[in-house]
This record gives structure tokens, sequence and C-alpha cells, in this order.
């Protein structure tokens, strides 16, 4: 019996076995090769549409960092500009003061009025006319 036993088991093995690796018909075969196309076309549809959005993200990154560095550059050259301007007006100044009377007095008010022009320019170019 013990024996019968082993035998029916070892059978049963044998034909699941065999039936794991028996062929598909070919109307399976076609579904399956169908749903496989469909997922990974599914699959790469996907991964395009994270793509593009990650692309999209950084681009408005870039952008932003160029804006940023448009703006830094903007301000760094105003400030350069202004050094510029103040001293070439305490450089004017100091010269008026080898002058005496009105003649000092007007060179003085020459240099504010050549300083108030190129600091109202510079305000122009780089802030828009924003003081």
């Amino acid at each position: 019996m013990k024996r019968r036993t082993t035998m029916l088991a070892g059978a049963m093995a044998l034909s699941l076995v065999a039936a794991c690796n028996r062929a598909e018909s070919p109307e399976e075969t076609r579904k399956d090769v169908a749903k496989a196309e469909q997922k990974a076309a599914q699959n790469v549809a996907e991964e395009r549409q994270d793509t593009q959005k990650a692309v999209q993200s950084q681009a408005k990154d870039v952008q932003k960092d160029v804006q940023d560095m448009r703006e830094a550059k903007s301000e760094g050259d105003y400030k350069t500009a202004m050094a510029r301007i103040e001293g070439d007006y305490k450089i004017a100044k100091e010269k008026c003061e080898a002058l005496a009377g009105d003649a000092q007095s007007s060179c003085k008010d020459s240099a504010k009025s050549k300083y108030d022009t190129a600091k109202a320019q510079a305000d122009a170019t780089y802030h828009g006319n924003r003081s």
C-alpha cells in the first residue's frame, strides 16, 4: 500500500511537471503578448510623462536661477557705478578746496550737479528710475 501511494504521488508529480512545460495555444500566446505589449507601452508612456514633468520643473528652476543671476549682476553693476560716481564726486570736491570764496562754492555746486546727474542716470539704468 505504501508503495502504491508513493507511485501514485510520483505519477501526479510527474504529470504536474509535464503540465508546467506544455505549450500554450496560439490564441493564449497572442493574448499574453498583446497584454505584455500594452503594459510595456503604458509604462513607456508614463516614463515619458514623468521625464517631461521633471524637465519642465528643472527648466523653471534654471529660468529662476538665470533671473536671479541677472538681478545680482545688475545690482553689482549699480553698486560699482555708484562707487565710481561717489569717488568722482569726492575727488571733485577735494579739488574745489584749492579755490577760494565764490569759485570754491561754484566748483562744489558744479561737482554736486554732476554727481546728481550721474546718480540719476545710474538709477534709471539699473533700477528703472527707482530710487
